[in-house]
C-alpha cells in the first residue's frame, strides 16, 4: 500500500480530533455554546421582562394622563357651572334691586302727589275763604255778621282741609 499525502492527512486530522476527544474540548465548546445560548436566553428574558415593565409604565402614565384630564374636565366644567350660578345669583339680585329701587320711588311719587294734593287742596281752601270771607263781608253787617263769618271761616278751613 501506498501512503501518499492525502492519507496522512486523514490520519492526521483522525488523530486531531480523537486527541480533541479525549480531551473533552467537545464538552467545553458544548459548554460554552450552552452557557452563550443561556446567557443569550437570559438577555431575552430580561428584555422580555423590561418591555413589560416599560408596557405597564406606559399604560400606568396614559391612566395618569387620562384621569388628570378627567380632573381638569371636572374643575372646568364645575368653574363653569359656579360662574352660571353667579350670574343667575347676579341678575337676580340685581332685578330684585331694581324693583326695590322702583318701589322706592313710587313710593316717593305717591308721597309727592299726596303732599301736592294736599298742598292745592289747602292752596284751594284758603283762596276759598277769602272768597267767601270777602261775599261775606259785603253782604253780611255788623257784630253777628263778623261772628258769624270767622266761625263759618274756621269751619270751612277745617273741613277743606281734611
Amino acid at each position: 500500500m501506498h501512503f501518499d499525502s492525502g492519507f496522512f492527512v486523514a490520519v492526521g486530522f483522525s488523530l486531531f480530533v480523537l486527541l480533541l476527544a479525549y480531551l473533552g474540548v467537545h464538552k467545553i465548546i458544548v459548554g460554552a455554546l450552552d452557557k452563550r445560548g443561556q446567557m443569550i436566553s437570559d438577555e431575552l428574558e430580561e428584555a422580555r421582562r423590561l418591555r413589560e415593565e416599560a408596557e405597564a409604565v406606559l399604560a400606568s402614565y396614559k391612566a395618569r394622563a387620562a384621569q388628570a384630564q378627567a380632573e381638569a374636565d371636572a374643575i372646568v366644567a364645575q368653574a363653569r357651572d359656579e360662574a352660571e350660578a353667579l350670574a343667575r345669583e347676579t341678575a337676580t339680585r340685581m332685578e330684585e334691586f331694581v324693583a326695590r329701587r322702583t318701589k322706592q320711588a313710587e313710593a316717593k311719587i305717591a308721597m309727592a302727589e299726596a303732599q301736592a294734593t294736599n298742598d292745592v287742596r289747602a292752596a284751594a281752601a284758603d283762596a276759598a275763604v277769602l272768597a267767601a270771607e270777602k261775599v261775606l263781608r259785603a253782604q253780611v253787617k255788623g257784630d253777628v255778621a263778623a261772628d258769624l263769618v270767622g266761625r263759618d271761616i274756621a269751619n270751612v278751613r277745617v273741613n277743606l282741609a281734611h
